[in-house]
């Protein structure tokens, strides 16, 4: 699975405005629920009820909040670089400002959990992620995040 199948240029965000995580959490909703023909509120529930069983923050300024949604045809990811770092009440304290946001069909199966470990594997690469936070737009942002080797390679 290559992240150009969950991603689409649109649902990248660079220097986005947010000053918590809900905020946060309501504003990557209503743009996966527009990629996904969802309803906003049900995204968000979806994505806010997961958090709240613990943080999505993985360490080292991500966040990768993601859940499971009903009526949803195909797997949608959300890019966001923050425009400043906000706490998100991630595994190592710190604050966050790189969160790619993966919602999945109800029924994925194993397919959840593959989107998920890609990303994550895309995400943990600190070398990569530096790229991603010197990114001046959405269209280098996206270029970067849809090559097929991204973040591959060792940090």
């Amino acid at each position: 699975m290559e992240i150009a199948d969950i991603l689409a240029p649109q649902a990248v965000f660079e220097r986005l405005k947010a000053p918590n995580k809900k905020k946060l959490i309501t504003d990557l909703a209503a743009c996966a629920a527009q990629a996904a023909h969802l309803d906003a509120n049900t995204v968000f529930e979806t994505l806010w009820e997961r958090e709240k069983l613990s943080s999505t923050g993985v360490g080292h300024g991500i966040a990768i909040p993601h859940g499971r949604v009903a009526k949803l045809e195909k797997i949608v990811g959300v890019f966001a670089h923050l425009d400043e770092a906000i706490d998100y009440e991630s595994i190592d304290e710190a604050p966050v400002d790189l969160v790619f946001a993966l919602l999945t069909p109800a029924d994925a199966g194993a397919d959840h959990l593959k989107a998920l470990a890609r990303v994550s594997r895309l995400m943990r690469n600190a070398a990569y992620c530096e790229k991603l936070r010197a990114a001046n737009d959405r269209a280098q942002l996206y270029a970067l995040l849809t090559e097929p080797t991204a973040g591959i390679q060792a940090a």
